[in-house]
């Protein structure tokens, strides 16, 4: 979405009709990949005017950034959901029901996959991406620090972050190869996430008492 679509908060007729390009778009994703997306798709697919796409999206990554932030509010929404604490005893443990709940999006969201997973090319979609990984590596810290006594972690490097941006590689290895995340590469992307981040994390951490 643009930034001046955000400054200035859309009226309720506005967020419908942002809805209805994005669901287009959504739909469009899932078909044919990124390559079958333009303004003039999206507009066809939604039934309105180019122009009406136009007014919220200047041109096709605009779209795109704005459909990359919605997958990534899912992540985000799958990460603040209540975590029963009695359900694990290791941070191994967690991390596994966390990147349980990133993955289902990724298996139930096409366009998700489409756009983080997919080889497109799209620097802006790139770039957005990383930014919003910062936001979910600062989450996700969050809650590992919720259930665990963390050490120190270093300052110039987002751990989490980066263990979820190595996961993502191999997912993305995963779609390349069989269009799809398939079980045994959903293990090995589990298996990088918790190697990299036992980089930082001792075997066995406290938890803490609620």
């Amino acid at each position: 979405m643009s930034r001046a679509a955000v400054a200035r908060k859309p009226r309720a007729s506005s967020q419908a009709r942002i809805a209805t390009i994005l669901a287009a778009a959504r739909e469009l994703l899932t078909d044919g990949g990124v390559g079958a997306l333009s303004i003039y798709s999206v507009a066809e697919r939604a039934q309105i005017p180019p122009s009406s796409v136009y007014h919220f999206f200047a041109s096709v990554p605009a779209l795109l950034e704005a459909l990359t932030a919605d997958v990534h509010r899912a992540f985000r929404e799958a990460l603040n959901a209540p975590i029963d604490s009695h359900g694990f005893a290791t941070w191994h443990e967690l991390s596994r029901l966390v990147e349980q709940r990133m993955l289902a999006i990724y298996h139930e969201d096409a366009a998700a996959r489409q756009l983080i997973l997919a080889q497109h090319g799209l620097s802006e979609v790139v770039q957005a991406d990383r930014q919003h990984d910062m936001e979910l590596g600062k989450l996700m810290h969050k809650v590992f620090d919720q259930h665990f006594h963390l050490p120190v972690m270093p300052a110039d490097v987002d751990v989490f972050a980066l263990a979820m941006e190595l996961s993502d590689r191999v997912y993305a290895r995963s779609v390349q190869l069989h269009e799809a995340i398939t079980p045994r590469l959903a293990e090995e992307a589990q298996r990088v996430f918790e190697a990299y981040l036992g980089l930082y994390l001792p075997p066995f951490l406290a938890k803490r008492i609620f």
